[in-house]
């Protein structure tokens, strides 16, 4: 049967963003975020509404499906707003404005973001979800507002706005900082009060993963020898990769769990918390050799590689929480359902995935572990090879009969920061693994990433779909650009990826620097200017951009031993430093360059034709306070001099070497 034409359609039907796309046949006369947008509602003298959300968002879709598809409720809107939609991952820049109005005026923010503007772009006021009854009282009395008492409005958007822009000042650090290990000892202690030492992660719902958090807390963990801290990362990490918030069977995380034990997730899968979450179990594994951790990575990647992946080599951005208009019923089963597919092992099945009735989920089972494999291969007299081996059978058939129910929504656009993330998580898998596959995805996704993204003049495009790159690159594309090209380094001791880096980094200095300060803004100069211009200081689900580049000047310092780039780490540094042990979640991405800073790091060179068997027995451990360089040849200010007849290890400190060695036992003991 040939389905209807839509009744609607409005002037995001041109648009490539999945999220836009979903809007493009409501009533709401939406339009894309444009400077043409904000001179209609000059020139009409309205207000508008700026409505920020994304593809996988389950209360965007609820909003949309009770406000933004009824007839009545668009029409007030279309009579007396300019109805903007921004998809926020196409548009971050755009996103935190105007979060941190809402956040100013409410406390709390979220997504959808509803903010209400002048013509002129200055925020009056907003929210996030509104029933739809609150949404129309909000529209009515907004425009009443506005149309009787405009001198009362414009003064408060006028003192609103200098909050905004008053938002993440940074108070700037003239002299020069001594800085102390003590401060992370601080930072930690503090942190400490909030972990959850039953279940792992925070003691609170809901629970994000925030990769950074706990690579923070590993490495701060392994250099001061603290084992309750490391204690609690292994215990987050196995929790997170027993809980429903990890897909059993397909691979990969969920954004968040929305209770205390990581059973029940909030369903969407965003590429950047896997990419993060990968590199994680990779590290750990470099750590402990624990088996969890590596099946971890290789069935998250083995579900990037099936799901997210182009036939460029690059990553599309999310999967929906939602399919046939419910939240997580692609992922949950039937009790029935799963007797039938499991067969004579459903028993290995109920005890393996926790299938007891108090573990049910709205009549359903959302499938999680609470027990180890030693434990439930004892309960059917079973070696854990023979479990693993009918675990696999089972997930294979679950699998199988997965695939032929509707599939959520993918949010097919590609973005160049998350693509970076996740060509490094590859890049981390690799070092850890040493696995071709991995480091040829990296490759493939680099390929992509400079035919596309990168501008013949160097600089980067933000978003990408169908052969189709635009939208002016933030700071957390170059941030994430520079950091993945000195992870290529690294991997292939190939220095032009250091020199990409530099050519970017140079880039990244000359338009979004922050000369005063030595921070970085989060646009660029050269692009559209909104009412204010945003600096992106404390690390969330993603490290923030600055945090990214102070690690990036100061890695790349060491390599090309380059004062000013270090000083520059070092300013970033000293601007955010009292305020790091204020909240150790925010500023962990900080911390590991305070690290850097405060413990001996070590500069580990390798030189001579067998370099990458010695790369790669360095990496079966767990070195977080280093950075390796060498090959057959190099122009490093270290390597000069250090290429011998044999393939020789120098471990240096601050450009002081101590005896080269020739094996990495030998290299070993002479790192603390």
């Amino acid at each position: 049967m040939k389905e209807k034409d839509p009744v609607y359609t409005n002037a995001l039907i041109n648009e490539s963003s999945p999220y836009l796309l979903q809007h493009a046949h409501n009533p709401v006369n939406w339009v894309p975020w444009s400077d043409e947008a904000f001179l209609t509602a000059e020139k009409e003298d309205k207000l508008v509404l700026v409505s920020i959300g994304y593809s996988s968002c389950h209360w965007c879709h609820v909003m949309e499906h009770e406000s933004f598809e009824d007839t009545a409720v668009a029409q007030i809107m279309n009579e007396k707003f300019i109805c903007i939609k921004v998809d926020r991952e196409e548009r971050p820049d755009v996103d935190q404005v105007y979060m941190n109005a809402v956040q100013l005026m409410t406390g709390q923010g979220g997504w959808p973001l509803n903010c209400f503007t002048l013509p002129d772009g200055r925020p009056i006021y907003g929210g996030t979800y509104f029933p739809k009854n609150k949404w129309v009282d909000v529209l009515n009395q907004l425009h009443a507002s506005y149309q009787n008492n405009k001198k009362e409005v414009l003064d408060y958007a006028g003192k609103l706005t200098e909050g905004i822009q008053q938002y993440d000042l940074i108070d700037v650090k003239e002299e020069n900082k001594i800085f102390s290990a003590d401060r992370l000892d601080e930072m930690v202690s503090k942190w400490a009060i909030s972990f959850d030492n039953v279940k792992g992660g925070a003691n609170r719902a809901p629970k994000f993963p925030l990769p950074n958090n706990y690579e923070f807390l590993m490495q701060y963990a392994h250099l001061t020898g603290n084992d309750s801290v490391m204690t609690h990362v292994d215990l987050t990490l196995t929790q997170l990769a027993y809980g429903g918030i990890y897909d059993q069977i397909g691979g990969g995380f969920a954004r968040y769990a929305t209770d205390l034990n990581w059973k029940i997730p909030h369903f969407e899968k965003m590429l950047y918390d896997n990419a993060q979450l990968v590199s994680l179990y990779a590290h750990a594994y470099q750590r402990t050799k624990n088996p969890l951790y590596k099946e971890v990575v290789y069935e998250t990647l083995d579900w990037v590689k099936r799901e997210m992946t182009t036939k460029e080599g690059a990553f599309y951005s999310a999967l929906d929480a939602d399919s046939e208009g419910e939240e997580g019923k692609f992922y949950v089963w039937g009790k029935d359902e799963l007797k039938e597919i499991a067969g004579e092992d459903h028993e290995i099945l109920k005890s393996y995935y926790n299938l007891s009735i108090a573990a049910q989920w709205e009549g359903k089972y959302i499938l999680h572990r609470i027990k180890n494999d030693e434990t439930v291969a004892s309960e059917f007299d079973l070696s854990t090879d023979e479990l693993n081996k009918k675990i696999d059978q089972i997930n294979q058939r679950l699998l199988t009969e997965r695939s032929k129910r509707e599939r959520p929504g993918l949010d097919d656009k590609s973005l160049t920061s998350w693509n970076c993330l996740m060509t490094t998580a590859y890049l981390d898998a690799y070092l850890a693994f040493n696995d071709d596959s991995f480091l040829a995805a990296a490759l493939a996704n680099l390929d992509w990433f400079e035919k596309y993204q990168m501008r013949k003049d160097g600089k980067l495009w933000h978003t990408y779909k169908e052969k189709n790159s635009k939208i002016e690159g933030f700071l957390e594309d170059y941030a994430f650009a520079i950091q993945m090209y000195v992870k290529f380094y690294e991997v292939t001791f190939d220095e032009d990826y250091l020199d990409k880096s530099k050519v970017l980094l140079a880039l990244t200095d000359k338009h979004f620097k922050d000369d005063k300060s030595g921070m970085y803004f989060f646009t660029s100069n050269e692009g559209s200017q909104l009412v204010a211009r945003k600096m992106e200081l404390s690390d969330n689900v993603i490290p923030a951009s600055n945090s990214v580049m102070a690690n990036n000047l100061f890695d790349i310092g060491t390599y090309y031993y380059d004062e000013e780039m270090l000083n520059h780490a070092q300013q970033m540094m000293a601007n955010v430093y009292n305020q790091i042990q204020t909240y150790g979640a925010g500023y962990s991405n900080w911390g590991i360059l305070l690290s850097k800073m405060t413990n001996s790091y070590y500069e580990i060179a390798i030189t001579g034709n067998n370099w990458k068997n010695k790369m790669q027995e360095f990496q079966t451990h767990y070195i977080p306070n280093a950075t390796f360089m060498g090959g057959e040849k190099g122009k490093l200010p270290l390597l000069d001099g250090k290429f011998l007849d044999e393939t020789t290890i120098f471990v240096c400190v601050n450009k002081s070497c101590q005896m080269p060695v020739s094996t990495v036992s030998e290299a070993l003991k002479q790192i603390k």
